[in-house]
């Protein structure tokens, strides 16, 4: 099946509803049966038959399986919001006593869940420089159940060998979970290479709008069966028929934001890799990057997020720039129509700078579907209050 026709087809038997081109909201709660036979059938399969919205959902029920056909899974879960889709898959598959590998410095919400969260209840975990494969295979120990990724992450923009980690894993049984927000379906496919859940934050790329929060959790059909049953369906954390549509109707233009994102990242990422005011750019697919050519091998494409090190010793140097910028909107999240910073001192005061992995000078760009020349001279203007 092509790209065009799962975001602009597949799902949507319009037949069923009046011929409309778009599919309707199906804004209702719960769902009523003629028979005591067919609600009997239909409680004994919620994955499947709706019943209750906090289960099964049309409208919803069309987005998964986009979803599961974008990853090439057997099916997909749609949570409420990223951090949802995190917490469902880890907790699934942990029990007291068991163990994570993650990579350091992953999304802030995962890294409280592993190491705030969850060792409440008996479940440990290690974080490792996932840039080399053995530091996961160092880090094994019997109890090892999941080893968790994000390639690359979304700061500083570290990537892992997929490969490499997957066989890994497999040698020893462990079950892996990456998170593909940066990449997205259309420009990386964990599955494809052997990894076993795909995660996203919906929110950021696949809704594109800055207006919906959204989570996915893409898998086999056992393994979204197992999560729906236990984790969704008792912690309830589940996208509103609404939401499901606006998404739908995100994914539409896709690939067209993408593209234009991403290209004109490539070109604003060039200008600023050799500017005088600009320490260091981290972008995976700038040739300047350590990762460059892993970046290149496992993704056929960049997303529109890079971060820059400005050259400069002063944390009110980097506010004033940030303030200076027009066209960028200083807010986190990303992956919307809109351009954004995020600078890193945002995160701490200035006394604890220092405590910090994330270098106190960076600052994150991410480039929205605004014409490329007009970003370059809004970051080159601001760039004076260096």
């Amino acid at each position: 099946m092509t790209l065009s026709e799962i975001l602009n087809h597949l799902g949507e038997d319009r037949e069923n509803y009046f011929n409309a081109v778009s599919p309707p909201i199906i804004q209702s709660s719960n769902f009523r049966y003629k028979t005591v036979k067919d609600m009997r059938k239909a409680l004994a399969d919620e994955y499947s038959e709706p019943v209750y919205t906090r289960g099964n959902n049309p409208t919803v029920e069309i987005l998964r399986k986009k979803m599961a056909a974008l990853e090439g899974t057997e099916d997909a879960l749609i949570t409420s919001s990223g951090c949802a889709a995190i917490s469902c898959a880890l907790i699934a598959n942990l029990s007291q006593g068991d163990h994570v590998i993650c990579v350091r410095k992953p999304y802030t919400w995962t890294n409280t869940l592993l190491n705030k969260l969850l060792p409440r209840f008996g479940i440990t975990s290690t974080m490792v420089d996932g840039r080399n494969p053995e530091n996961f295979r160092n880090a094994i120990r019997p109890e090892t159940k999941i080893i968790y990724l994000e390639s690359p992450n979304s700061i500083l923009f570290e990537l892992q060998d997929l490969i490499a980690v997957a066989e890994i894993a497999r040698e020893n049984g462990i079950l892996t979970i990456m998170d593909n927000s940066y990449g997205t379906p259309l420009y990386q496919n964990p599955k494809k290479i052997g990894i076993d859940i795909i995660i996203h934050t919906a929110t950021k790329y696949l809704s594109g709008h800055s207006d919906v929060l959204a989570g996915v959790i893409c898998a086999d059909r056992e393994m979204t069966k197992k999560i729906f049953e236990t984790e969704l369906m008792t912690l309830g954390s589940v996208i509103s028929p609404h939401d499901a549509w606006l998404m739908i109707r995100g994914l539409r233009t896709l690939p067209l934001r993408l593209k234009q994102s991403s290209s004109s990242a490539i070109k604003i990422a060039e200008y600023l890799s050799d500017h005088p005011k600009i320490e260091k750019l981290i972008f995976p697919f700038h040739p300047s990057h350590t990762q460059y050519d892993l970046a290149k091998r496992q993704m056929s494409g960049c997303s529109g997020m890079f971060s820059v090190l400005l050259k400069t010793d002063s944390f009110e140097k980097i506010e004033k720039f940030c303030e200076s910028l027009r066209m960028f909107l200083m807010a986190v999240s990303w992956g919307g129509f809109e351009s954004l910073v995020f600078p890193a001192i945002a995160m701490f005061e200035q006394g604890s700078a220092n405590e910090s992995d994330v270098p106190w000078n960076l600052v994150r760009l991410y480039i929205g579907l605004e014409e490329p020349e007009e970003l370059i001279k809004d970051i080159n203007d601001a760039l004076t209050a260096l």
